[in-house]
């Protein structure tokens, strides 16, 4: 399972009561600042005589024999331009459990370098043990800094001061089956882009291969996957969830409206969608493995864990961006500095990171030594660059490309802006979960009156602060 896909699992699990990553920022947020430096040295790479001792986690378990034995090759060029640097790698995984990353950050004993998902920041924040890293972080430190995309930055940011830097990222979108679209009659190479497309080609698809148990869409109406679904297909209509305060519900709208109407229709009046709604995280990717569904919302690590543990081919899964494309709910990795770290150390975690997860052609992005490994090489992620850093990844994944990069060719074009999860993403979830579970469960569902319900307890559980 991939790790964004344990979170979802994880979240889910939590949902009924634990203080969750994505919550709010709380009143006991702290306000030092941390190991800013007001020295001009704050600003410049580490100088490589420096003697200084870093502790990291999330180092590849020793079942991920290819990802485990890379970690430690780049440790060791890694030294031949810090020699002084000492690197203790901390295998975990998960690399984040959130039970166990909330009693990290309570008893300050997370690593000098600690993973986390992006959603973080608020409760990292919260627990006062993330270092103010914005006067480290510049062109010289990190090179490619221009050319990371400034909305997964500003998911890393408060009160425009830089907490962490991105190591992954995920863009939602829309997954479908290229294979059946062909079978279908419809051309894989242009998948919808629209509500209104998808539920044609649903119906097409229905109609021409329904005999075969074989559904044009698939949806989740429980499990906090119909709530998570729904943000991410109001985020591609350009709409907010809640307000941009945080303090009131703003789903309730045409936008909305039109959305779960088409849903409604495609699952009681074109019969394009199996009878019962996805209770479970895996179901969709289960189905799809088994070239049982022709589309569903999803990101981009669902391809691998499709073809690795349910039997899907690379060649038939294909990519195509949110519908609507006007912006796209993002979650991914990153890695916050210690409060009590010394600058020195920030700096060696800076240009471990850099060097490891933000460098085209080095750690992560070493296609060439992926390909060798059995890596699968040409997925739509990391998502993060712009510019020619993008082009030249894109040129990169293309050349070294183990998977059929082609097929993915819409999704990326689209650079759809992205925008992180809203507060209390995951009890919000849980609330808008009545609403798709309605809509799917029930043929006269009154959409309107779904939304006002869940609108009046959104609102309730944002003013609580919950």
């Amino acid at each position: 399972m991939s790790r964004i896909g344990y979170r979802r699992l994880v979240a889910v699990a939590l949902v009924a009561g634990i203080g969750l990553t994505g919550a709010a920022c709380s009143s006991s947020k702290k306000d030092d600042p941390g190991n800013t430096s007001s020295s001009s040295s704050a600003g410049t790479p580490l100088d490589p005589k420096t003697k200084v001792t870093i502790s990291v986690d999330c180092e590849p378990p020793t079942t991920k024999k290819a990802e485990r034995q890379q970690w430690i090759d780049d440790v060791a060029e890694f030294n031949k331009t810090y020699p002084n640097v000492t690197i203790k790698s901390k295998d975990t995984f998960p690399c984040e459990d959130t039970d166990k990353f909330t009693a990290q950050l309570q008893g300050q004993s997370e690593t000098d370098a600690f993973y986390s998902y992006v959603t973080d920041l608020n409760q990292v924040l919260d627990a006062g043990q993330a270092a103010d890293i914005t006067a480290y972080v510049n062109d010289k430190t990190v090179p490619n800094l221009k050319d990371i995309d400034p909305n997964v930055l500003s998911i890393l940011k408060d009160s425009g001061k830089l907490y962490g830097l991105p190591t992954t990222n995920y863009s939602m979108g829309l997954i479908y089956n290229r294979k059946i679209f062909q079978e279908a009659g419809l051309d894989p190479n242009s998948p919808p882009t629209t509500w209104d497309q998808i539920r044609q080609d649903a119906k097409t698809i229905q109609d021409k291969l329904g005999s075969k148990g074989i559904h044009g869409f698939f949806e989740y109406g429980a499990g906090n996957q119909g709530g998570w679904h729904l943000t991410s297909a109001l985020y591609g209509a350009g709409n907010d969830v809640v307000s941009q305060d945080g303090s009131k519900a703003s789903f309730n709208g045409p936008e909305a409206t039109s959305i779960l109407q088409t849903i409604h229709d495609m699952r009681w009046v074109d019969n394009s969608m199996p009878a019962s709604a996805g209770k479970a995280w895996g179901e969709s990717q289960k189905a799809m493995g088994a070239g049982q569904i022709g589309m569903y919302l999803a990101a981009p690590d669902d391809i691998p864990l499709m073809v690795q543990q349910y039997g899907a081919n690379y060649n038939d899964l294909g990519m195509a961006p949110i519908p609507g494309g006007k912006t796209s709910l993002m979650g991914g990795n990153d890695y916050f500095f210690k409060k009590s770290d010394s600058p020195d150390q920030i700096k060696a975690g800076i240009a471990w990171i850099n060097f490891k997860f933000l460098t085209l052609k080095k750690g992560q992005f070493n296609y060439a030594r992926n390909k060798t490994d059995g890596i699968p090489v040409g997925l739509p992620q990391p998502f993060f660059f712009t510019g020619q850093s993008k082009a030249t990844d894109t040129a990169d994944k293309t050349q070294y490309a183990t998977v059929p990069v082609a097929n993915y060719k819409s999704y990326v074009d689209a650079q759809v802006p992205v925008k992180g999860e809203p507060p209390n993403a995951q009890k919000l979830y849980t609330v808008l979960d009545t609403v798709m579970s309605g809509v799917l469960s029930d043929k006269n569902a009154n959409i309107s009156k779904l939304l006002s319900s869940a609108e009046s307890q959104a609102n309730q559980l944002l003013a609580a602060g919950q």
